[in-house]
């Protein structure tokens, strides 16, 4: 793979279960440039390592007074230096491009891990932990990887450098080839410590990432409540134990090279100073001696790669870890043959809200659990039970969900029984906002566990392509992004072609957004062509809730999930935005999780969920009337204010009770007046 054919047509399937094996797994994919690197790693190292022959050789021909020795000499020379510009040059050049393209992969898995998961990443991970893996620790994996040939063809030279000198001056030679072992295994004992110190600071850097994003992400409201200099003085405070990390481990890398200087020195003099013992006595040549002593001061190159490895290693190995974490991350996908658990909304003998169908109903829960996976699952377009659920479709854009193939009918919820009937505008109301937010996730196709998906129309939304799920279905978070761009860059999304930027803007209720773009605007006359500021900033809370509304709505997906679409919205506008979606929606499956009042009158159908499953079913008024924990949750009522109620409804239910009696007795006597 070269630099320009990226990025990878398919990165692959990384193994995750360790950062070491994470490591493994992009070398062993890089296995081409690692031959490549290695290959031109060891002519550079070999034709660095064979100069000192080329000048004691050269030495021994002066001494010798040997002009054609000499001539060989320098031509050796030329070609050793020509060699070794030319393994330098294309070393360089593929050192790089692994290091480059083992980044790309792993960033590329990154970004494919985050389209996966959506909005699900940053519940499951930090966002900083997302970007400093998707950053820093990207380079840092490149690194190691890029190195491993590198130290690869510097051991081996290393190795056949030894073997050469024992074999060319066994007296010398054997003090070489013992001292270097000895000097690249020597710093060994303090790898540990210093990688424990790379990993203290690694950590420690996440975490101030970790805070900086948070900081910036809630920077408004920091200002809003005066506490941006809180959270400025703790970043500070965690840049500043990043800095003390950052020299500890400093230091230990530095004793570290230091070591490397101080032993290679040391051997140095002693080979100097026992090939001179050896000179004097005649045992070997002039030129013999220089080339040894030569061949430790070359190898004093090589070694320092033992050095850059270990360093890379302690680095990489952390970055690596966080990197398998999250790629690890996986939507939860149901076991084969296992059956979906499906079960009821409401109690035995429940029945359907106002306006809805007795065909609509779902299986019970307390019906047998292979009847009921058999009903759901052959519940079909229509949602009439006796209809084959379609098979999953291939896979097919965002947008173009109708007549695509895509499954359609009631969507489905076996975890918590939640029933939302193809066509109609379905709210549901959760007393944890926590729970809420799994819900949503698990509606848009990331059950909490095997066994759970979703089902849309019968079929299993988590086993669908996920291409295929998303133009089904499309959850709107509570807390949606707005990239920055133009307001037509924004609302340029995949849509189906049937919704209009204009209808979706005035469903969504958007016309003062639009004046304040405008006039935020310095040459924008159109409202389409005015600028987003990144995450809408320049925006306020209701403002970018209602954009983001109106980009959701001109997607028209065939299932739409909003999570608290008006949290930040005025009374007033809520309630025309509830009466535009209603209207724009209509004929389509709308589920929205909310606890507006004015929501939930508009809605067809009013769902309450209650740890974690279906507790009453309805419509709103009736719910407000009728379910205390319905009420509980729509009014805000507090438990003695909810007793209260529920006590006040039972008196007037015996009132008239009694009203009826005392009717009853009065027909009586009428009777027995006209009889008698």
């Amino acid at each position: 793979m070269q630099i320009q054919d990226l990025p990878y047509p398919d990165p692959g399937v990384p193994d995750v279960r360790s950062g070491p094996r994470f490591l493994w797994w992009l070398g062993r994919n890089q296995l081409r440039g690692q031959l490549k690197a290695l290959a031109w790693g060891l002519l550079h190292f070999m034709a660095v390592s064979s100069l000192p022959f080329c000048v004691g050789f050269a030495v021994q021909a002066v001494v010798d007074r040997s002009g054609g020795r000499l001539a060989v000499a320098g031509g050796l020379m030329a070609l050793a230096c020509a060699a070794n510009a030319l393994g330098d040059t294309f070393l360089h050049r593929t050192a790089v491009t692994n290091w480059i393209t083992a980044a790309a992969r792993v960033q590329q898995l990154l970004a494919r891990k985050a389209a996966q998961l959506g909005s699900v990443l940053t519940r499951r991970v930090a966002a900083g932990e997302v970007v400093a893996v998707s950053t820093g620790d990207v380079e840092k994996i490149g690194w190691f990887v890029e190195a491993v040939s590198r130290f690869t063809a510097a051991a081996v030279t290393i190795v056949l450098v030894c073997v050469g000198l024992v074999v060319y001056q066994p007296a010398l030679g054997v003090v070489v080839a013992v001292g270097l072992p000895v000097l690249a295994l020597a710093v060994l004992p303090l790898l540990p410590r210093a990688t424990h110190r790379a990993d203290i600071q690694r950590e420690k850097a996440g975490h101030a990432t970790e805070l900086a994003s948070d900081t910036v992400a809630g920077l408004r409201v920091l200002r809003g409540i005066g506490g941006e200099e809180l959270f400025l003085d703790r970043y500070r405070r965690a840049s500043q134990e990043v800095r003390h990390a950052a020299v500890r481990s400093a230091r230990m890398w530095s004793l570290i090279a230091s070591i490397q200087v101080l032993l290679p020195g040391l051997l140095l003099i002693a080979v100097v100073w026992y090939g001179v013992h050896l000179a004097r006595q005649g045992r070997i040549t002039v030129g013999e001696l220089v080339t040894v002593y030569s061949s430790v001061m070359i190898l004093t190159y090589p070694l320092r790669h033992f050095e850059e490895i270990a360093m890379a290693y302690s680095f990489s190995r952390p970055s690596a870890k966080r990197a398998a974490r999250v790629l690890s991350l996986q939507r939860a996908t149901p076991t084969e043959g296992e059956p979906g658990d499906t079960a009821t909304e409401g109690e035995p003998g429940d029945t359907p809200a106002e306006g809805e169908s007795s065909d609509q109903a779902v299986p019970n829960a307390r019906e047998g659990g292979s009847a009921a996976a058999a009903r759901a699952v052959t519940t079909g377009e229509s949602g009439r039970p006796g209809t084959t659920a379609p098979a999953a479709p291939d896979v097919i854009a965002a947008g173009d969900a109708r007549g695509a193939g895509l499954p359609s009918g009631d969507l489905y919820d076996p975890a918590t029984g939640l029933l939302a009937p193809a066509g109609r505008l379905t709210a549901v109301v959760c007393g944890d906002p926590d729970a809420a937010g799994r819900l949503a996730e698990r509606l848009g196709g990331h059950p909490s566990e095997p066994g759970t998906s979703v089902l849309l129309g019968g079929v299993p939304l988590d086993g669908l392509p996920l291409d295929s799920a998303r133009a089904a279905v499309l959850v709107q978070d509570k807390d949606p992004v707005l990239l920055s761009g133009s307001l037509r860059e924004l609302l340029d999304v995949p849509a189906s072609g049937d919704v209009g930027a204009e209808e979706a803007l005035a469903a969504a209720q958007c016309g003062d957004v639009l004046d304040a773009l405008v006039q935020g605007s310095v040459d924008a006359e159109d409202p389409m062509d005015a600028r987003v500021t990144e995450r809408g900033r320049s925006l306020s809370g209701g403002q970018r809730q209602r954009l983001a509304l109106a980009r959701s709505l001109i997607t028209d997906p065939e299932v739409l999930v909003l999570d608290e679409p008006t949290s930040a919205v005025d009374s007033h506008t809520e309630a025309r935005i509830a009466q535009g979606v209603r209207d724009l929606r209509a004929g389509r499956t709308t589920v929205v999780l909310t606890s507006s009042p004015l929501l939930l009158d508009r809605a067809d159908r009013v769902v309450l969920v209650h740890e974690g499953e279906v507790a009453a079913v309805g419509v709103h008024r009736e719910l407000v009337r009728k379910e205390p924990r319905y009420r509980a949750v729509v009014t805000r009522e507090t438990e003695d204010e909810a007793a209260l109620s529920d006590a006040l409804h039972k008196l007037n239910k015996l009132d008239e009770l009694n009203e009826l009696n005392k009717l009853d007795e009065l027909d009586e006597l009428d009777e027995i007046e006209e009889t008698a």
